[in-house]
């Protein structure tokens, strides 16, 4: 089906490929749908629902039909729903139609087909209601086996993708006629310019036309123009690049498909993720064309005429012998004109307007339309009716237009709807849809080559104004300027199905049906009927499908309205979102720098906001972690444990508005703390809930240090961010997360200060260092920070060191804690001894209490404002009916409570309804000799001393608790200050 001197490809380069095991050949700067179509193949999948026979339909990203599976390499992988389209013919490609079962010709799930009229919209959910219990058992499993239309491997993903980031002036997104002007203009103003494309090669309609531009060829002048560009230092091309969102601030998301051509990546990523954060934007993104829904125009051979065309002058195709044309506008007649050039024959030219003009001499039928076509696995011939009369052809192809429509997707994508242009028969962008994006060309609506020039030059220019910059005069080319007369045409009425949406199986009928169903609103008869919602996302059929809903409902297009446009405009991998997000990239392993002596002393780590921490340290004849645990608490209550605690998050800030920049994101003052003292606090998030608790320690007239939990050290870092940019702008003030830079490690118990006066360069006393006191001190001649802080309730210290000396530190404290009769302990003693404490972790702070619930009002200075006061006296956040911190006592020591636990008055059913709480935390006290646990109870610190009800399905423990103050040991906490 090749035409000899046709086409943009490389002769001298063949290349051989596979399709359904089958062997072919092709050349370099082919599609997959190029190279299938040269070889004769048009059948090439099968619709979704009914598994009808489906060719290939368009020339670009917006195929709606000839999606296949591509094999990676020679291996089992491979990736689904690839549009033959966009594939790149390389060397060795494999590739495999999807949505059929044994063979794509014989298709024995096509029996689907036979069912249709008892399958159409919305059989779904009049179906599968009854019998209920049938759904779990039968309907659902069979709805999930027939979803999909391709399949993965089942294997891990072998091929790498990657993010990056890109800044410019401008970003022009296209490159045909309107985005080669813009760029162009752009560029010799001095801007900065990024020129996106998503095709492999630049220049966009031009590649796919005969006329010329600037009185040349108009590939030669896009290529002339195109070296121009990549010779200018100012000037980015990105080949292969699908801008597929805009967002916020001048952010918009694309993809690159980096090696996905090519037969040996080399190690190169498959798709690059990029975020280019651009001062101005112009869309010159094209038009897409649109089918006529006729009876049966669906089968293989019927493609769109600028599809058509672009095969036969791009990739030197034809992909029929013997061809009609059905189109109600002029732009298709150049189709006709173009075959006919190239020796294919025009069987009829088939123009449902009533005055068209004649085309050279090909038969022309005014006023007429195609009412039926025939050929199972190919159109053979189709039927149209002609001033009452129903004639007949002969084709092997049906070149079909309904004009065109503009691509507004990104203008769309912040919320903006396009308005209806009746000149064109199509919606076009609003104005201002998205700040700073200017759409031009055919993008807006222009449709002729020299209007989408001048546009082009005139969308660079308004950036330009926006940006503070003077364009250079460039003169414009001479092109063609012809009308695109377009009448509109959306259905022809006539036996047999019409379909809109060629993937998902939707028909007019389908919509009609919505219609008279009352699903009229547009978003309503999307999901009905599933129109718009296949791997196109709806680009062919949209405006169809609204214009038959529009006629089914008595309104216009316009006030009928059009569905949501959301990102991505084309798929995008998963793999190239999350790009570096697999394996330890999605969670990385952190290990402090006591990692290794813990491993050798054989204790199981475990993972905690991705830092891996002891769980517990065993000894020679324990069998259970419990009586390590015990043994563990032991050391702190009794002599002295060694915890490290470097995972807490660290936090320096500095500057002589610290003090007042933490007053604003701690509840409690923090202005008024003296140098050399630690103070606990309590910050919230804006909506007024309990965002974090930890302790900051003033080093320095203006320098203080904070701690912030574990798990929260991350989200801390960026609420100190985010308050300092929008509410404390003119502070001097200045924090970073020196987090890494510090080993930390906990000496607690009542021998704590014997064992760090061993240890330090200058001893220390109670007097001297007090309770929540904090400074310098020497170890050994390292210059290192102690704090007086507690954990644990119990007498004790955290010291810090550089974290090059955390190893050596940590095995020199254990040492010493052995010698005095302690130990090293882990997780599971830490959590017993805060519980017994009644400490809180993010168990108990997990974004949905507030200060009252914790028992932690009064933290909230009534002499200054912060983050979150406000909202925390919003209704509903106080009063007896919330949730608060309560402690529990099985009544039975023995009986273990379970953490994740509801709560229960005695002698109330258990249902939701009766539900008054749930347990956060829990534990076996050996200290105290009985299960205890930290819950949240309704009206709790009412009700200290009566009993509940806890019940835990999970574990199959139903028993009774006393509610008691969360402060199991010490009340009065005059073990850590001793």
């Amino acid at each position: 089906m090749r035409i000899d001197g046709k086409g943009l490809i490389d002769r001298a380069a063949p290349l051989r490929f596979s399709f359904d095991g089958k062997d072919y050949s092709g050349y370099k700067g082919d599609t997959l749908a190029s190279a299938l179509l040269a070889n004769g193949v048009r059948l090439v999948g099968r619709s979704f629902k009914y598994h009808r026979p489906r060719g290939v339909m368009t020339a670009g990203s917006e195929e709606p039909n000839a999606l296949v599976e591509v094999f990676d390499g020679h291996g089992p992988q491979k990736t689904p729903n690839v549009r033959a389209t966009v594939q790149e013919l390389y060397d060795g490609l494999r590739a495999k139609s999807q949505n059929r079962w044994p063979t794509l010709d014989r298709d024995l799930l096509a029996i689907n087909d036979l069912f249709s009229p008892f399958l159409g919209a919305g059989f779904y959910y009049k179906t599968f209601m009854w019998p209920r219990a049938f759904w779990e058992r039968l309907y659902e499993p069979v709805i999930r086996r027939a979803a999909g239309l391709g399949a993965l491997s089942g294997l891990p993903d072998a091929g790498n993708s990657e993010k990056a980031y890109a800044f410019c002036d401008l970003l022009v997104i296209g490159s045909g006629p309107a985005g080669l002007m813009a760029a162009l203009t752009a560029a010799h103003a001095g801007a900065d310019v990024i020129l996106a494309e998503e095709d492999a090669r630049m220049g966009g309609r031009l590649l796919a036309e005969s006329h010329e531009v600037g009185g040349k060829a108009a590939q030669v002048w896009a290529e002339e123009v195109i070296a121009e560009l990549a010779a200018l230092p100012n000037v980015r091309l990105m080949t292969r690049t699908s801008v597929t969102g805009a967002y916020d601030q001048g952010t918009y998301g694309a993809l690159e498909r980096v090696s996905l051509h090519l037969a040996d990546p080399a190690g190169r990523p498959r798709e690059c993720f990029w975020r280019i954060a651009a001062k101005q934007a112009v869309l010159a993104a094209g038009a897409l064309e649109r089918p006529i829904a006729f009876p049966n125009n669906d089968r293989p051979g019927i493609m769109l005429a600028s599809a058509v065309r672009s095969y036969l002058n791009r990739w030197g195709v034809a992909p029929g012998r013997r061809v009609a044309v059905f189109a109600n506008n002029d732009d298709a007649r150049r189709t006709a004109e173009d075959l006919a050039a190239a020796g294919v024959e025009i069987a009829a030219v088939i123009d449902p307007r009533p005055d068209s003009t004649a085309l050279g001499s090909a038969p022309l039928y005014r006023g007429a339309e195609v009412v039926a076509t025939e050929g199972r696995h190919g159109v053979s011939k189709i039927s149209f009716r002609h001033e009452g009369t129903l004639h007949e052809v002969s084709v092997d192809l049906l070149a079909v237009s309904g004009g065109w429509n503009p691509t507004v997707h990104l203008t769309c994508h912040t919320g903006s709807r396009p308005v209806w242009n009746p000149d064109i028969a199509a919606f076009v962008p609003a104005g201002n849809a998205v700040p700073g994006l200017t759409p031009c060309g055919a993008a807006a609506g222009v449709l002729s080559t020299a209007g989408c020039l001048a546009d082009g030059q005139r969308g660079a220019e308004t950036a330009l104004a926006a940006l503070g910059r003077k364009p250079k005069p460039i003169a414009l080319p001479v092109a063609e300027d012809g009308a695109t007369a377009v009448s509109a045409l959306w259905t022809v009425e006539g036996k047999g199905r019409a379909w809109l949406d060629f993937a998902n199986d939707v028909t007019t009928k389908d919509v009609k049906l919505a219609a008279r169903e009352n699903f009229a609103s547009v978003e309503h008869m999307k999901r009905y009927t599933t129109q718009g919602m296949a791997p196109d996302q709806g680009k062919n059929s949209n405006v169809g499908a609204l214009a038959v809903l529009a006629d089914a409902t008595g309104r216009g297009i316009p006030d009928t309205g059009t569905t949501t446009f959301r990102p991505p405009y084309t798929p995008v991998s998963i793999a190239a979102m999350g790009a570096g997000g697999r394996g330890k990239g999605f969670a990385p392993e952190r290990f402090t720098t006591s990692h290794d002596a813990s491993v050798q002393r054989g204790a199981p780590m475990i993972e905690a906001g991705l830092w891996y921490r002891p769980s517990y340290f065993p000894r020679p004849g324990e069998g259970h972690w419990r009586q390590s645990c015990d043994r563990e608490v032991g050391y702190v209550r009794n002599t002295v444990g060694i915890c490290d605690v470097s995972t807490l998050g660290k936090i320096d800030i500095q500057g002589k508005d610290a003090g007042a920049f933490l007053d604003r994101v701690y509840t409690n003052m923090f202005s008024t703390l003296k140098v050399g003292r630690v103070r606990y606090g309590l910050m919230l998030r804006e909506d007024g809930h309990v965002m974090d608790d930890g302790t900051t320690a003033r080093l320095g007239e203006d320098h203080y240090l904070m701690t912030t939990t574990t798990a929260a050290a991350g989200p801390v870092m960026r609420h100190l961010d985010f308050v300092r940019q929008a509410f404390c702008r003119d502070m001097d003030v200045r924090f970073v997360s020196v987090t890494e830079q510090w080993a930390q490690f906990a000496v607690a118990g009542p021998r704590s200060r014997e064992l760090l006066n061993t240890l330090l360069d200058a001893p220390i006393d109670g007097e001297a260092f007090p309770f929540m006191a904090c400074g310098a001190v020497s170890i050994e001649g390292v210059q290192g920070r102690l704090f007086r802080i507690s954990f644990s309730g119990e007498h004790a210290y955290e010291i810090a060191v550089p974290a090059r000396y955390g190893d050596s530190l940590f095995r020199d404290l254990v040492a010493r804690a052995e010698s005095l009769g302690g130990g090293a302990y882990g997780m599971e003693a830490l959590n017993v001894l805060r519980i017994e404490k009644g400490l809180l972790t993010h168990a108990e702070i997990h974004g949905r209490v507030t200060a009252g619930d914790v028992g932690m009002a009064r933290m909230i200075s009534a002499k200054k404002d912060c983050i979150g006061k406000a909202a925390a006296k919003r209704p509903g956040l106080g009063g007896n009916f919330r949730e608060e911190l309560v402690g529990l006592k099985p009544v039975e020591p023995k009986r273990e409570i379970g953490a994740g636990a509801h709560l229960f008055t005695p002698g109330e059913e258990v249902t939701r309804q009766n539900d008054e709480g749930y347990v956060t935390s829990a534990c076996w006290s050996p200290t105290l000799d009985t299960h205890l646990g930290l819950a949240f109870l309704r009206n709790g610190r009412n009700r200290h001393g009566e009993m509940v009800r806890m019940v835990d399905h999970m574990r199959g423990t139903d028993i009774l608790c006393e509610v008691t103050d969360p402060v199991f040991l010490d009340p009065h906490g005059e073990r850590a200050r001793a």
